[in-house]
């Protein structure tokens, strides 16, 4: 990679008047900024379309978009909305309330898809949707189905519907199309929606210098539509439960471990098959994005395997995992695939053989640095150009509020490092990550607004009332931007 750097922002904290971050106007002026600042990339959390919990790593697909990202305002613009149908929105700039938000923009769509059939009849539009319908059928037909289902049975997880639709009975599947035809197209129309609003934004993202960068989770969630629609390749029981769920053994985030809840997979399937459904998956986000980073990337090698019986994460093994193979078969389709590793937590050598053997670049937190001697790796004395230095990411605390947090001792232990007895944090910490010999600098926007406590995004472990955090209109002004730019060419990237 290029010597660069780039801010950390998912897009559902953007501005907007109705409730949730989406794809237009904000999100068009975000990239401004990036460009102003001198910045190369824009890193967000996985796209899909979130369950319980609103995780963006918990989503419904491992393949389509969340419909909360849709604006609305461009819907008005083609003629899908009337612009009194936004009259009497919630106009709120605060914490994301993903139920109300999803309460109007679901019937919303659902007008919009009504007005788009009957107006649309023919025309390039409605063209680019039989196309859109016709080349993304692999995935989107069940995932239409799927989420037609959900409402049919009052979201219910998959497992607990009628035991022929839970097991995917041809008849059954059928008759379930007939009935629920109009449902099917809002989920199509919402799809082609969010594509066409993502392509149209990536499009001005590289034509102005500004690369996404995206995140692809190892793991997907119990209640979607790649499990009910593959469960040959998920370790379940006959009645579509799993046997084992994923998660992490007790770490620096919880003295219990984190227990995710995501079936494990069925490798000997996936190998039986060519890795088809993983190399489906890989070439979708190399289309949407310019940069992948894969989460979890150490489960590639060995996935920490947890009893589905168990409340914690302790009581787990180690299962090997053949991401060997699965590379090699993603480097036959698509050489030097554009991936960046998640190497953190408990890495062994293997996994660093595995990661090293592709040439993915890993990951140094620097929040991470500091709690151990001078061989720390998240030292930027002990880098190498083939990584990606952060202050901090989504699953840690802002840098502010970790620095307020930490002992007296080891403040004075972190000033002697920076050289300095009253360091100015967070800019202190973003200037020794961006003067880093890393070849990618990412920075929280948060760290760059210098915000506290209050506007920490995740909380791993918590199940509620994370990914709520919100930029908040203007915030990320002219002034700013001069400083991140000075910073920025001061060190080259």
């Amino acid at each position: 990679m290029k010597r660069s750097s780039g801010l950390l922002l998912h897009p559902v904290s953007l501005p907007s008047k109705h409730g949730i971050g989406n794809l237009g106007r904000e999100a068009h002026r975000f990239i401004d900024f990036l460009n102003t600042a001198g910045q190369s990339f824009w890193q967000f959390l996985p796209l899909g379309p979130t369950g319980y919990g609103n995780s963006p790593y918990n989503a419904l697909s491992a393949f389509a978009g969340n419909p909360l990202l849709i604006d609305l305002d461009l819907l008005v613009e083609v003629g899908d909305l009337n612009h009194a149908d936004l009259n009497g929105l919630p106009l709120t700039t605060d914490a994301i309330d993903y139920t109300a938000t999803h309460s109007f923009k679901t019937k919303l769509l659902a007008k919009a898809a009504s007005t788009f059939k009957t107006k649309q009849v023919k025309g390039d539009r409605r063209d680019k949707f039989d196309q859109f319908c016709k080349t993304e059928k692999g995935w989107l037909a069940d995932y239409c189905l799927f989420m037609s289902l959900r409402d049919h049975f009052d979201q219910r997880a998959w497992n607990a519907w009628p035991k022929l639709i839970k097991l995917r009975d041809s008849a059954a599947l059928a008759s379930s199309r007939d009935e629920l035809s109009a449902s099917l197209h809002r989920y199509s129309y919402e799809q082609f929606i969010f594509f066409e609003q993502w392509s149209n934004l990536k499009t001005y993202a590289n034509v102005n210098g500004i690369q996404l960068f995206g995140d692809l989770p190892i793991f997907v969630a119990e209640d979607s539509v790649d499990v009910w629609s593959h469960q040959d390749l998920f370790q379940l029981d006959p009645n579509g439960n799993p046997q084992n769920r994923a998660g992490v053994p007790p770490d620096y985030f919880s003295e219990t471990g984190q227990l995710w809840g995501n079936p494990l997979y069925r490798w000997d399937s996936h190998i039986s098959q060519n890795f088809s459904w993983w190399t489906q998956r890989f070439q979708h986000q190399f289309r949407m994005l310019d940069l992948v980073r894969i989460d979890h990337f150490r489960g590639f090698q060995a996935c920490w395997s947890i009893p589905a019986k168990e409340k914690t994460a302790v009581n787990g093994h180690w299962e090997s995992a053949p991401g060997e193979a699965l590379f090699d078969q993603l480097a036959r389709i698509h050489p030097a695939p554009p991936i960046v590793a998640e190497d953190l937590g408990v890495i062994t050598p293997e996994v660093v053989a595995l990661r090293e053997r592709f040439s993915f670049p890993g990951m140094k937190i620097l929040q991470f640095a500091f709690d151990s001697g001078p061989d720390n790796p998240y030292l930027p004395h002990n880098y190498n150009e083939q990584c990606l230095v952060y202050t901090g990411t989504h699953d840690n605390n802002t840098t502010l509020a970790w620095w307020h947090e930490l002992s007296a001792v080891r403040q004075e232990q972190i000033s002697a490092y920076l050289g300095k007895s009253f360091p100015e944090i967070p800019w202190d910490l973003i200037r020794l990550a961006m003067s880093s010999v890393a070849a990618l600098c990412i920075i929280p926007c948060q760290d760059i607004l210098g915000l506290g406590a209050e506007s920490r995004f995740n909380r791993p472990g918590q199940a509620t009332g994370n990914w709520r955090w919100r930029l908040q209109p203007e915030a990320l002004n002219n002034q700013l931007a001069a400083k991140l730019l000075e910073i920025t060419k001061i060190f080259n990237r």
